[in-house]
């Protein structure tokens, strides 16, 4: 049995700027994760896509983002716990026990859910034999974008993802953009870059029509599209990337017996706490009036759970808050002699 001060589940960006709040506050933190490496979604789903919505940073990749907190955390020797589930959660005095899938046992005042959305997947192709060349010319995602050069691509989708990454590798590839609709749900400044490129040449637009075939052995060849007027046009492609969306799944979250909404977990705005005593949810899979679902609002969450995880952890000591610039103690536990 491992004792700690808090129990962090989901190892995104708000999950690490967790270790930093409650680092600088003095309290240890463990992380689990179901994933094979920090990051979340950032890296898991768009490691070379930009984020703009961090303040001071006026552009960065999830990527990016991931290496700053992990560099940021440093100083709190924080262990993670990765390719690892939650299994079960049980109430003990004023503590929480967790075990996990392999077997591994925890015991603290507080537990932060950080896992994003829950675990995901993507929602796939639903052509039977689009199978058998996932992860060599079908993808659900870009990991390195350096691997999609000098293709022929053929990107399906209609929202901002399919959009972006139509701007992104049309730089150094020839794109075709597929939609079933005649109208994209992507934001207006980004479609009025791709009908710039479409009117340059420099990216082709297909609507509105599905995918009815792929041709090719090992490698895809080409694809057939069918258009809503039953005419069919075939495609060059050497790749296929989708972005239909994703299938969200909270698995054992679900059957913590927390107050939820759908998919998400209802918290008070005060300190995010959920119905349960100790457990807080932030990021994106907590649910409150005026959420909005940013990173940055995320981090603001976390600061505010690290208070209440505090004086749940140290009931005998008064909190006592504390500017960065000024604390040497703060100073200290960052490293900053």
């Amino acid at each position: 049995m491992i004792k700690t001060d808090a129990i962090i589940i989901g190892a995104g960006p708000v999950g690490l700027f967790a270790i930093h709040q409650l680092g600088i506050k003095g309290l240890k933190a463990i992380v689990i994760d179901n994933l094979d490496k920090a990051g979340g979604q950032c890296i898991e789903l768009y490691p070379d896509k930009p984020i703009y919505d961090i303040p001071a940073i006026p552009e960065c990749t999830g990527e990016e983002l991931t290496n700053k907190l992990l560099e940021q955390i440093k100083p709190f020797k924080t262990k993670f716990y990765l390719n690892e589930r939650v299994e079960e959660i049980k109430k003990d005095q004023d503590n929480w026990l967790v075990k996990t899938n392999n077997k591994n046992e925890f015991i603290s005042p507080n537990i932060i859910i950080a896992g994003g959305v829950g675990s995901f997947e993507p929602r796939k192709l639903t052509l039977k034999e689009a199978e058998k060349f996932e992860g060599k010319s079908v993808f659900y995602s870009v990991k390195n974008k350096d691997k999609f050069k000098n293709k022929n691509i053929s990107i399906f989708g209609g929202g901002d993802s399919a959009l972006d990454w139509a701007l992104e590798l049309s730089k150094f590839s020839k794109v075709t953009l597929i939609h079933r609709r005649a109208e994209f749900r992507g934001a207006p400044h980004t479609l009025s870059k791709i009908r710039k490129l479409e009117d340059n040449k420099k990216l082709f637009i297909k609507t509105p029509c599905q995918l009815d075939s792929i041709e090719g052995d090992n490698e895809i060849k080409t694809i057939t599209l069918k258009y809503d007027n039953e005419k069919k046009e075939k495609i060059k492609t050497d790749i296929i990337l989708s972005f239909f969306g994703l299938i969200m799944k909270l698995g054992p979250i679900a059957e913590w017996g927390l107050n939820m909404d759908k998919k998400t977990i209802l918290v008070n705005s005060k300190n995010f706490e959920t119905s349960e005593k100790g457990i807080f949810a932030v990021g994106d899979i907590c649910n409150y009036p005026g959420k909005l679902r940013l990173i940055l609002s995320g981090f603001h969450e976390v600061a505010l759970a690290s208070v209440e995880c505090f004086k749940r952890a140290k009931p005998n000591e008064k909190y006592k808050f504390e500017f960065t610039t000024s604390s040497k103690t703060i100073q200290d536990r960052l490293g900053k002699k």
